[in-house]
């Protein structure tokens, strides 16, 4: 499941879409409106370095999955960020996959020229279920990372190479269509963002940062730490 290119962050950074209020419930469904063969994405992107990402995440309604799969993250890095342009990422949150209404929570990581490798940490989660997740640097540890699963550690220490200082974190969902043109339905809301300073485990609210969206998918914002994404 990779991250969001390091391209279209830089695109959605020259234009600022408005927030809008969103209902309480999940924002009605419009037949046929999305659809992709490959990644989609609805998110946010920081709008500066961070040393960390952390969201409380939810799933509003039960995946409809017709091929590939759907998710929810926050985590760092991406496609080309890692050294000399290599693929290097870090994220945590739930997946949901074809012929289950239930999701999965999970962390992957991707390290330059390897597969990224997916951990899953529970399975059948029901909608509604909520989960604090976080991707921080180690304190005195620059490159190394660890995954937290409300408030605890859930991963060993991960070094991610030329990491330190050098990435905007990300929170997303994202539907992947597994080679097919499908329309994969979701809605996740995040709630509590918020990314780590300079004092590794010191956390401030997201602040500025720039909602991205793919075709038929959409960032519903409730307030500056807080939105819904799906379709």
């Amino acid at each position: 499941m990779p991250l969001i290119r390091s391209i279209l962050i830089g695109v959605v950074a020259a234009s600022c879409v408005a927030a809008v209020t969103a209902p309480a419930a999940a924002p009605a469904k419009t037949a046929g409106a999305c659809g992709s063969s490959g990644y989609a994405y609805a998110g946010l992107a920081a709008s500066r370095r961070s040393f960390g990402i952390s969201a409380t995440l939810a799933p509003v309604t039960s995946p409809q999955v017709v091929s590939g799969h759907v998710a929810a993250w926050v985590g760092v890095g991406g496609v080309g960020a890692g050294p000399g342009r290599t693929d290097e990422w870090l994220q945590v949150g739930f997946s949901g996959f074809p012929g289950s209404s239930s999701l999965n929570l999970y962390y992957e990581v991707a390290l330059p020229n390897q597969r990224p490798r997916y951990h899953e940490l529970e399975s059948e989660l029901a909608p509604g279920t909520p989960r604090k997740v976080a991707v921080l640097e180690v304190r005195g540890r620059p490159d190394w990372w660890r995954v937290v699963v409300d408030g605890k550690a859930v991963s060993a220490p991960i070094r991610l190479p030329g990491s330190h200082g050098a990435w905007s974190p990300t929170a997303t969902a994202e539907s992947w269509g597994g080679g097919t043109f499908v329309c994969n339905r979701f809605w996740f809301r995040f709630t509590k963002l918020s990314v780590a300073s300079t004092r590794a485990e010191r956390w401030n609210r997201i602040g500025a940062a720039y909602p991205f969206s793919d075709h038929g998918y959409r960032v519903v914002r409730q307030s500056p730490s807080s939105f819904a994404a799906g379709a």
